[in-house]
């Protein structure tokens, strides 16, 4: 079989570089795109799905050390290589922290050029060859921060693992505050995790366990695939959350794993069977309630020594030393994080935390 051509974006403004760059890896046998606006970048990549990204570090609207974080979020693993005229150690050090594979400074060799794109590329392909197929994940919630809650460090865990997170959030939650409100901070936390979300306008305290709410769900899951779904446990006191854990386990016959999160109305009778670690999101899980700052002041639980003390409880029953508890109602796969993955996906949050450290 004839191995495929490998595919790269270049991302560069100047108009010379970027036509001596796309020409010499042309002549190689490489499908080339080049992106001159690095605003455009993430949508090429998304669209285009590389073996390799080249970028400069200076650019008009977007740097290329930001094209790289927003890289490493929305598609881990991809192999991007730094561009510059500046040859200062700063600047090296730089592109380092922003996980850069490979710093070249210009002019680069067609030579060198084709070498990295080449043993990256190769490498890239190999890895991911080796690599189970990334989960879909959906997770439900009836109100604005419901999955939030439930599972906000599970969720941000598969992302780090490269894996896809939808949110059907299936009212305004006009209830418990402004429903404009309360939508702008369901967005905003969707942007923070870098998950899809559908947002329904289903009456709060009055959803249904028929249609239209499986209705919903059942275009949602359509639209999606999911393979793997959370939604709420029916051993809850809100008529809400056992509405929607209803119309989900008849929407979602055919998905292969459906599993149940705690909510702060659980009851006593909420029983998980599955306690899955998430060692290393804590922080990002406290991250994404910080987005609901409408409900900061009455809901007691959203406080963050309360989230971590309550991940510490449910550890007691599973590995690490932050956990999330699940009900299992259907399995056909583990809906755990791999340790492989879980181990990469961390380091990645430490260094864009150190980054963060750094910055401020």
């Amino acid at each position: 079989m004839v191995a495929q051509p490998y595919r790269v974006i270049v991302v560069e403004d100047d108009t010379d570089v970027a036509f001596y760059t796309k020409t010499a890896l042309e002549k190689r046998g490489c499908v080339v795109r080049v992106v001159f606006d690095p605003m455009l970048a993430g949508a090429a990549i998304a669209s285009f799905e590389p073996d390799v990204v080249i970028t400069d570090i200076e650019m008009p609207g977007l740097t290329g050390l930001d094209l790289i974080d927003q890289i490493r979020a929305e598609r881990p693993g991809t192999p991007v290589v730094v561009m510059t005229a500046h040859v200062s150690i700063d600047y090296a050090i730089a592109a380092l922290r922003s996980q850069a594979d490979e710093f070249l400074t210009k002019p680069v060799t067609s030579s060198d050029l084709i070498s990295v794109v080449t043993r990256l590329g190769e490498e890239f392909r190999r890895a991911r060859a080796a690599t189970p197929p990334h989960d879909i994940v959906l997770a439900i919630g009836a109100h604005p921060d419901d999955v939030e809650i439930g599972v906000g460090g599970l969720l941000a865990a598969h992302r780090a693992a490269g894996d896809s997170v939808t949110i059907l959030t299936l009212s305004r939650g006009a209830r418990g505050g402004e429903a404009d409100d309360r939508q702008n901070e369901s967005l905003a936390a969707a942007e923070l995790l870098g998950a899809r979300l559908f947002l329904e306008d289903l009456v709060d305290t009055q959803i249904s366990n028929a249609d239209p709410t499986i209705d919903i769900i059942e275009r949602v899951v359509r639209e999606t695939a999911p393979t793997i779904v959370y939604t709420h446990s029916n051993h809850d006191r809100h008529q809400d959350h056992r509405a929607v854990h209803d119309a989900t386990l008849v929407a979602t016959c055919a998905v292969r794993t459906v599993a149940c999160y705690q909510s702060p109305s659980a009851t006593v009778d909420f029983r998980p069977n599955r306690f899955v670690s998430i060692d290393g999101f804590t922080d990002a899980k406290i991250a994404l309630l910080s987005c609901f700052a409408s409900q900061a002041a009455i809901r007691w639980y959203l406080e963050p020594d309360v989230v971590v003390a309550t991940a510490r409880y449910w550890s007691r029953y599973g590995g690490g030393t932050s956990s999330e508890p699940l009900e299992i109602v259907r399995d056909s796969a583990d809906v755990s994080v791999s340790r492989g993955d879980i181990a990469a996906a961390v380091r990645v949050e430490k260094q864009r935390l150190a980054r963060d450290e750094m910055t401020n």
